[in-house]
């Protein structure tokens, strides 16, 4: 499952967690058909990895992804972009849903296809020489892997129509204030920081952190009435859980918790 040309993977045993580097560095990280379905076939197979996070970044200095590879879309028909809107939109779906967090360690270039990937990750660091933006109005087409729907849900509809309709960048600091990006960060300390947090995720109990990810997916579109009775079945569900008994016992007698995910 590592075998891989476009991509980068690491991972350490002991705590959990992984690093999954995107590599085209000659095209600042673009995204191609290869990237896809490596991407596709990575987070397929992610639950036989053993991982308890995952931090996703592009390789070099320069560049997190900086978009899709608009070569390969050159010829297109309309037919041909609506198939390509679906695969890419099926494949950060797999990266949205799954059962690892994913933290977009975003370290240059996040543009198109690019701030499209971050959106589907569960949350995003940034180094303060990030740039974010959808410029696909500026080739005469539009995002197609998701980027106006999660971003509206994420910084509101106004916001979203502005960064969208004018295809111009933005910093790290400004989707700060935006709240896209959660914290930003020299480009030095990117990953310590990144490593931080993966590692506080890591230690926590597996089944409820999914638990979490999926309350907060699956209920930002219901009702507020609907979405607590969504957040009560899952917070029933841990209670049938091993490690909520460890956990509670742990607690209890003052000692680190050993959770298995069971």
């Amino acid at each position: 499952m590592y075998n891989y040309e476009t991509l980068k993977f690491e991972s350490d045993n002991q705590t959990g967690i992984g690093i999954l580097t995107i590599s085209r560095p000659e095209s600042l990280n673009a995204l191609n058909a290869q990237v896809m379905a490596e991407l596709e076939s990575f987070f397929k197979g992610i639950d036989d990895i053993g991982l308890r996070c995952l931090i996703l970044t592009g390789d070099g200095s320069k560049s997190f992804v900086a978009g899709a590879d608009i070569k390969e879309m050159k010829s297109f028909g309309g037919a041909q972009a609506e198939e390509l809107a679906h695969r890419g939109q099926s494949v950060f779906d797999l990266i949205e849903s799954s059962s690892v967090p994913v933290i977009a360690a975003v370290n240059g270039f996040a543009l198109g296809g690019g701030m499209e990937l971050a959106l589907a990750c569960d949350f995003i660091i940034a180094s303060d020489n990030a740039k974010f933006g959808l410029p696909e109005v500026s080739l005469g087409i539009m995002p197609g892997y998701g980027g106006t729907q999660r971003l509206s849900r994420h910084i509101g509809r106004a916001k979203a129509r502005m960064l969208a309709m004018t295809g111009d960048m933005f910093s790290a600091q400004q989707m700060y204030e935006w709240g896209l990006v959660v914290r930003v960060t020299p480009p030095e300390e990117l990953m310590e920081k990144c490593q931080k947090v993966a590692g506080s995720i890591a230690t926590k109990a597996p089944l409820a952190v999914q638990m979490v990810k999926q309350a907060v997916n699956q209920g930002q579109d219901l009702p507020q009435s609907d979405g607590m009775d969504l957040e009560a079945r899952m917070f029933a569900k841990v209670f049938e859980t091993e490690d909520k008994n460890e956990g509670v016992s742990a607690f209890i007698e003052k000692r680190k918790a050993k959770f298995k995910g069971k």
